[in-house]
């Protein structure tokens, strides 16, 4: 299926400030990404969607000219991913490039691999909505989180008979590293509006999301361990 990668980075961040371009493993963050798409696509379907003309001109010192500066209205902390992937789309059809499907790949997910790609677009079908990256949650709404009920008293969120954390359902979270979104689905629908969406299940290490600078430094420990990234 012809697919538009598209890499969003915007150059203001309140969690980790300008993280785009930090160097993480001996390069800029938003490079580790741009490299992996490299390996899947041709400069004219890799889209990285910017606000920032430091971010544009780091990257074309990697060989790669932005599309378009993405207007200041979808650079803000509310702006949503689902207008700006419909921004960018717009940009490509205007362009005469149509795609079916869209590889949205988040710069603060270092750890993702090529064969993690290769994996979520095996289980795509033109049927699915999305195939999203999860990793188990170790908060289980039926074992570990509560809600607040009308009286102020804790209820657990999900209510089920449960002794031992292990008898519960196993829950996912979004590690927010591989989405391959349905294009058609998404010209009808955000994404949170999906309902035939498909796992692809990652490990917890490969999984790690750097929002905060304590995710940076653990991440940085992980693979100062592990080696994850070659330096």
């Amino acid at each position: 299926m012809k697919t538009l990668i598209i890499i969003p980075a915007r150059g203001g961040s309140k969690g980790i400030p300008g993280k785009n371009i930090i160097p993480f493993a001996g390069k800029p963050l938003i490079l580790h990404t741009l490299e992996l798409a490299r390996q899947f696509a041709a400069e004219k379907d890799i889209c990285i969607t910017t606000d920032s003309p430091e971010i544009a001109a780091l990257v074309a010192s990697a060989g790669y000219k932005v599309p378009f500066i993405r207007p200041e209205m979808l650079a803000t902390d509310q702006s949503g991913m689902y207008e700006v992937l419909l921004h960018a789309l717009k940009h490509y059809q205007e362009s005469g490039s149509y795609y079916e499907r869209i590889l949205l790949l988040q710069p603060t997910s270092p750890f993702r691999l090529p064969h993690h790609i290769e994996s979520a677009f095996a289980l795509f079908t033109p049927s699915d909505d999305m195939v999203v990256s999860v990793k188990e949650s170790k908060a289980n709404p039926y074992f570990v989180l509560f809600e607040e009920n009308s009286e102020g008293y804790l209820e657990k969120s999900k209510q089920g008979s449960f002794i031992r954390r292990q008898d519960c359902p196993p829950v996912w979270e979004y590690n927010g590293a591989i989405y391959v979104i349905n294009i058609q689905s998404l010209l009808q629908s955000p994404i949170h509006g999906f309902k035939k969406v498909t796992k692809f299940v990652m490990d917890e290490l490969h999984s790690v999301d750097l929002d905060t600078p304590l995710d940076w430094d653990y991440a940085e420990f992980l693979n100062e361990k592990y080696h994850l990234l070659p330096l």
